[in-house]
């Protein structure tokens, strides 16, 4: 599914990195993650599923659509998923992936800029976003649309990566992040900006209290947060009134 995508300098330069990247990007995530974001998504997966009803959910910034795929193959029969992302090369791996385990039918895609999206008021139980909230140019016009396609009572829920608080493992996340990360993604993708944008995007996303102050000042209600390895990932969930 197309829809007209307003752009901006920062818009086209991270919509051409995420289509450079788009082939590797899944065995690159997990390599570099070590594994572990697997367990960091199955706990928001629980929080996104637990209901006794179908759900409707958006899952934005959606990449090549793992997260997409887990949410949907745990949601309960009746439910609609819709993947969204900006890079049309991100969607074209995810598309092959729904192809090949048959769920072209359940999952919809579509190619949009968050900042402004085509769906009607309260028109989502959950809208989700795995790691994708740091590449957004203007964060609060996101959560905003955000506000608006979620019914009253309906839940966003967010992984994002962070720096750890652990002085430990601050400093072995400042090696590996920093400095190895860098060298093996540009490596094996041919992309080394990439590859140094995406830890320093992290360092540069707001911390804890001071997103969930944001998400608040954005409308949110009942925000609250849970780190997991020792602050590596942090899953953030405000609710809709």
């Amino acid at each position: 599914m197309e829809h007209n995508i307003a752009q901006g300098p920062k818009v086209e330069k991270i919509e051409a990195m995420f289509n450079d990247i788009s082939s590797d990007y899944d065995k690159l995530n997990h390599i570099l993650s070590l594994g572990v974001d697997l367990q960091w998504r199955r706990q928001a997966i629980k929080e996104i599923t637990g209901s006794s009803k179908p759900q409707h959910i958006l899952d934005i910034a959606c990449g090549t659509g793992d997260f997409t795929i887990e949410i949907a193959q745990h949601a309960l029969q009746g439910s609609t998923i819709i993947g969204a992302d900006l890079s049309e090369g991100m969607l074209e791996v995810m598309g092959e992936k729904l192809r090949k385990r048959g769920l072209d039918r359940k999952i919809s895609t579509l190619h949009v800029n968050c900042e402004a999206m085509p769906f009607n008021d309260n028109t989502f139980n959950r809208v989700t976003v795995a790691f994708g909230m740091r590449n957004v140019e203007h964060k609060e016009k996101v959560l905003k649309e955000v506000l608006r396609v979620l019914e009253p009572g309906g839940k966003f829920v967010m992984l994002e990566l962070s720096v750890p608080s652990n002085a430990i493992a601050r400093f072995l996340y400042n090696i590996y992040f920093v400095r190895i990360l860098p060298f093996i993604g540009g490596s094996v993708s041919g992309n080394f900006p990439a590859y140094k944008y995406l830890p320093g995007s992290v360092l540069h996303f707001p911390q804890k209290r001071e997103w969930m102050a944001f998400m608040s000042s954005c409308g949110f209600c009942n925000v609250r947060h849970r780190s997991f390895t020792m602050g590596l990932c942090r899953m953030y969930v405000g609710e809709v009134k």
